[in-house]
């Protein structure tokens, strides 16, 4: 999330509700020149593999027993009126990537766990230090937001809910960077005998990242889905890529994904 949201920031004045308190936050539309400025896509800034990962067959890892694990993609990041919608996520790729990642994951058969991980910005209820109460405040003080509002800003965007299957996990993220705290998800992917986890989500610097560390110390294979992620910043995109791929976890794009769990 890099330096928090300048969405999130925005005063009472320009956050307030309309109508039915059911309704998302009053919508931010982007401005054209805005939309022309993102990228479609990161793929191009996705590197090569690091050499460290060549002696990998990635196709054999990939047929091990996975899990798929989408971070944070709630309506927040994607639909106007989301508290982090000026980010452009909407226009980056990053969810039709996650879409194309996750159908072609849900094909292969060793792929034994889906977990559809949301991540709140609104954390009053959260237990907080005083650095979390000071970071808390910072992102959605400001924001007058009725529990309906907030519940619709955390939720699973409705591009990839309609991919939930039953038997499949959705649950919120505890810690400040990574499900593997305060939740059940070691133990869900212990069970099942996962040994790879396939990451999409936002935001690559700090929830992707951060999953990624947490899974290698948990003894996981985790394997990034570049183009299925996205930072704040798009100037950002190449250093968190590179930075995951050179000590924690391969990046690939999703078409590399999907050539190499087709059978």
């Amino acid at each position: 999330m890099g330096d928090i949201h300048p969405a999130i920031r925005r005063g009472n004045d320009e956050r307030r509700h309309a109508g039915s308190p059911h309704d998302p936050l009053e919508p931010l539309e982007l401005d054209a020149e805005t939309i022309a400025s993102l990228p479609s896509s990161n793929v191009d800034a996705i590197p090569a593999l690091h050499p460290q990962w060549a002696s990998l067959d990635l196709r054999e890892v990939l047929s091990r027993p996975a899990a798929f694990l989408s971070v944070s993609q709630s309506n927040s990041l994607y639909k106007p009126g989301g508290v982090q919608y000026s980010e452009g996520h909407a226009y980056r790729g990053s969810l039709e990537a996650t879409v194309r990642a996750a159908k072609a994951a849900r094909r292969a058969p060793n792929f034994v766990s889906f977990n559809w991980i949301g991540y709140t910005v609104f954390r009053q209820n959260y237990p907080q230090t005083v650095f979390d109460a000071a970071q808390y405040a910072h992102w959605t003080g400001a924001i007058e937001a009725t529990p309906e509002q907030i519940a619709w800003d955390d939720a699973l965007v409705p591009e990839l809910a309609e991919l939930v299957e039953p038997g499949d996990k959705q649950f919120n993220e505890t810690a400040l960077q990574t499900a593997f705290v305060g939740t059940d998800l070691p133990g869900t992917l212990a069970r099942r005998k996962v040994e790879v986890v396939v990451i999409t989500g936002i935001h690559t610097d700090w929830c992707i990242e951060g999953n990624a560390r947490a899974a290698r110390d948990h003894g996981l294979l985790p394997i990034v889905i570049g183009d299925a992620t996205g930072t704040h910043d798009p100037a950002d995109e190449a250093a968190a890529f590179r930075r995951i791929n050179t000590f924690f976890a391969p990046v690939i794009s999703s078409q590399q994904f999907i050539e190499l769990v087709a059978r």
